[in-house]
């Protein structure tokens, strides 16, 4: 079931093996992370050589004020040993923060400058266990999430036209053909150009309601009702087309005794988008089950059909737009918004899906909903 396409997951960048540095141009990595260690040295420099100074001030303000007959050799000997454990205890100080602050924030703020200057392959090395080592991992799943959401964006605009060019060629060719003469305006041939208007005019709706669900903007009309109603109502609008493929369509388990506080329409699509999903990757002679059940804290519907499965490979990413296993973008399996709509639905009810397959054997389609006590 559900052959979905696969397509880059743009995945983060892990850095080259040895884990010297990011996966990006080594000269400006170096130019950058030069100017901020060279920052970071002067301002160390700096800090010892005013403690120094301060620390040698002081020791000759405090033997002059005592009244001691110190001659100034003898003073600046004093000054010279306190002052030389003192530098040598600073140094180590200072060679234990450059490993785990000094050279460690270079590399933050240097990736940090790539990502501002629109590189989100930048990535820092995640050294040792601590603070800085913990602030690197966030800054790379932050990069990673930052890079992934751009391939999304662009996969999306490729994808959107894809998808609109071929109604608009078929509808663009008709006319065309309409105009000069070489197809009667029929009534096949107008039936067939209104066929693609209403696949333009469901892709764009769907693209509106995910839109919407995913900004957390889709009005929902909430009202409690039983699954069973909900169950019953899917099943007996896919049962002609369940006949006609030659799939038998059943409800198993209705839960009678279970209801749910949900907008019936949203809800109500979102199944159908499962139940359809899994009808047309079904063969024939296959079964496609409904089931309810109590769940911790809510309610289980539960879709399984006994298709071919889902590739493992490709079951992280059914719930991706327009994703499809397989490579042919055959018009008639949908534009590829089924599952993703399904999944924002439920989740704008505070709900989840859970996809389980098996290749081979079938899929499982699992929707968790907050339950209602029944009135």
């Amino acid at each position: 079931m559900h052959h979905h396409r696969r397509r880059s997951t743009g995945q983060p960048h892990d850095g080259p093996p040895d884990g010297h540095g990011p996966e990006w141009p080594a000269e400006d990595w170096h130019k950058r992370r030069r100017f901020f260690m060279r920052r970071f040295a002067g301002v160390f420099v700096f800090a010892v050589l005013s403690a120094i100074l301060l620390l040698v001030g002081l020791i000759m303000l405090a033997v002059r004020f005592s009244g001691s007959s110190i001659g100034t050799a003898e003073l600046t000997l004093i000054a010279a040993c306190v002052a030389v454990p003192f530098l040598f205890g600073i140094l180590m100080v200072g060679g234990f923060a450059f490993s785990r602050l000094g050279s460690p924030l270079a590399d933050l703020m240097a990736a940090a400058d790539a990502v501002a200057a629109g590189d989100l392959s930048a990535r820092v090395p995640e050294r040792g266990r601590g603070n800085m080592a913990r602030l690197a991992a966030r800054f790379n799943r932050m990069t990673a999430e930052l890079e992934r959401a751009e391939q999304t964006r662009r996969n999306l605009t490729a994808d959107v036209a894809h998808e609109l060019r071929t109604p608009l060629h078929i509808l663009q060719g008709n006319l065309e053909g309409v105009l000069d003469g070489v197809y009667q305006p029929s009534d096949d041939h107008i039936a067939a150009m209104l066929d693609e208007t209403r696949l333009l005019a469901r892709l764009v709706d769907e693209l509106q309601t995910l839109s919407l669900a995913e900004a957390g903007e889709l009005p929902l009309h909430r009202r409690a009702l039983p699954a069973a109603d909900l169950l019953a109502d899917v099943a007996a609008r896919f049962a002609p087309a369940a006949a006609d493929t030659g799939v038998a369509l059943e409800v198993i388990d209705a839960g009678a005794a279970l209801a749910v506080t949900v907008d019936p329409d949203r809800l109500d699509q979102a199944l159908s988008n499962l139940v359809g999903n899994a009808l047309r990757h079904t063969p024939a002679g296959g079964r496609v089950t409904l089931s309810a059940q109590k769940a911790p804290s809510g309610v289980e519907i539960i879709v399984s059909d006994s298709g071919a499965g889902i590739d493992p490979a490709d079951l992280p990413f059914i719930f991706d737009r327009f994703w499809r296993g397989d490579r042919a973008r055959t018009r008639g399996s949908g534009a590829g918004l089924g599952l993703p709509i399904a999944r924002r639905l439920v989740e704008a009810h505070g709900g989840r899906i859970i996809a389980n397959s098996a290749p081979g054997v079938g899929t499982t389609m699992t929707v968790w909903l907050p339950a209602t006590e029944p009135a």
